[in-house]
This record gives structure tokens, sequence and C-alpha cells, in this order.
């Protein structure tokens, strides 16, 4: 796996703090094996901060962000008041998926009998570069391994790849909803509105799922599940799209309503 000696300028990265003195403390950076990182007391909080063990200690997991590096004295400055609860919670996030990666490639290694070098040199690092991170890459294959085929990825590794990735990768769903009033003024009206709705509800995707409820006349509450929000409002779009079209044939009309209409 290839990785850099030193971290940047501006990254965030996740530490342990080692030692905590009166003027800072020095946190070893667990994604640059080897490498230590110092917190300056003025960096340790906002305000006046009189005493720094009140707001580290030693052992404590940290997100810092990279003030400044000088590799000729192997120093790196590191600041914690500088990063924002948002940034800490998706840096930790992203910490935890690097380090279920790292286990679920030895998984992957000891299935096809390679090491860890060579399963990074064959394909790894491959992945890395096209989907940014290798647990972005399991998680795009659990999702569907054909994803993977179709930007050119091949080998008998895939498999194993495929096997790992789908026992130990759930792919997260989002569910949004929303109310839809559909009329027909018709005599038959609520069969010509019946078949409208379930036309809704097919999707074209396998991973979506669309329903529709009856909540009271003319209103009918419509959720629907999808691997994300922009997936989620684009099928719902034409969920509504397809109830108009239908419904508009037999006098009748159809509206979105985020909320139940009173």
């Amino acid at each position: 796996m290839i990785k850099k000696d030193y971290p940047e300028e501006g990254e965030l990265i996740v530490g342990t703090v080692v030692k905590v003195q009166n003027f800072g403390a020095f946190v070893s950076l667990g994604e640059y094996p080897g490498r230590e990182g110092f917190i300056h007391i003025s960096e340790a909080a906002t305000g006046w901060v009189k005493r720094i063990r009140n707001h580290i200690k030693e052992k404590q997991k940290v997100v810092c962000k990279v003030m400044h590096v000088d590799k000729a004295k192997d120093h790196v400055d590191l600041s914690l008041k500088r990063v924002n609860e948002h940034q800490k919670r998706d840096k930790i996030q992203e910490w935890k998926n690097t380090q279920k990666a790292v286990k679920l490639m030895e998984m992957v290694s000891k299935k096809i009998g390679k090491t860890i070098e060579q399963c990074y040199n064959d394909f790894g690092n491959e992945l890395i570069n096209k989907y940014g991170s290798l647990y972005a890459a399991f998680e795009e294959c659990a999702y569907d391994v054909e994803t993977l085929i179709n930007d050119g990825f091949e080998g008998s590794w895939l498999k194993d790849f495929d096997l790992v990735s789908k026992d130990n990768i759930s792919i997260p769903f989002v569910e949004i909803r929303g109310y839809l009033t559909v009329n027909s003024w018709l005599p038959d009206g609520v069969n010509y509105i019946r078949d409208a709705l379930s036309n809704a509800e097919l999707s074209e995707y396998e991973d979506v799922e669309i329903k529709i409820k009856y909540v009271g006349a003319p209103q009918y509450m419509i959720k629907v599940k999808a691997p994300d929000y922009k997936i989620a409002e684009d099928q719902m779009k034409k969920a509504v799209e397809r109830t108009k079209e239908h419904i508009k044939k037999y006098n009748g009309d159809c509206e979105l309503h985020r909320k139940l209409e009173e």
C-alpha cells in the first residue's frame, strides 16, 4: 500500500496522546507509523487554557488539524481547537472505515493465498486510485460487483473480494416520505387511482423500494427507500410523474406535499 511519510498541512489526522506536559501534548500519528505531532497549549482549546490536562489526557484518541510540517526536523505541529464537531465526527468515521478495510483486505489475501503487499500491488492500489479509498471499493463491491467489472477490474481475486465485501459491509439506506393528493372525477375514478398508484410503486432499480399507503381520501403516503438521498428524491419525483401522467388520462390530477394536508 502506498503511504506518505508525513501528513500535509491542513490535513485532519487521528492520533493518540502519548505524553502531556504543561506546555503541550505529544501525539502519535496512527496513520503515519513512527511519526509524532505536537499540540501546543495555545492550540488545545478555544479561549485561555490554564491547565492543559483539563482538555487533553494521555491515551486519548484525538482528531487534529496539521498546522505545520518540518520534515528536516521531523516536527509536526497540530491543533485540536481548529477541528469542529462535524469534522471530528467525519474523520473518526473515515478512520474506522480505513481500519476495517485493512482487516477486510487481510481476509481477501488469505482467501486467495497472497500476501497483503501482493494484493495491494495486484489490485489494491488501483482500487484506491479509482474509488478514493479501499473501504469505498469494498462498499461499491458490496453494492454491486458489476461496478468494479464495468470499471475495468478483472481477475480471479474478484470472486473472493466480492464474498468478503458482501459478508462484511452493510449498505446504508435512507428513507424519505411525502403525501400525494390524487383525484379522479369519473364515476369509477377510484379504480383509475388504484391503477395509477400501483404504477407509481414500480421502481427502475432493484434496491429502491417505493410504497404507497392510503391515509384518507384523497391523500396517500408515499415512502421511498434507497441507497442515498439523491436516488430517493429522484425516484419519488419519477413516481409522482407517473401518477400524474396516468390519472390525467382519466379526468384527474395529482399533487405531492411534504406534509400531510389538514
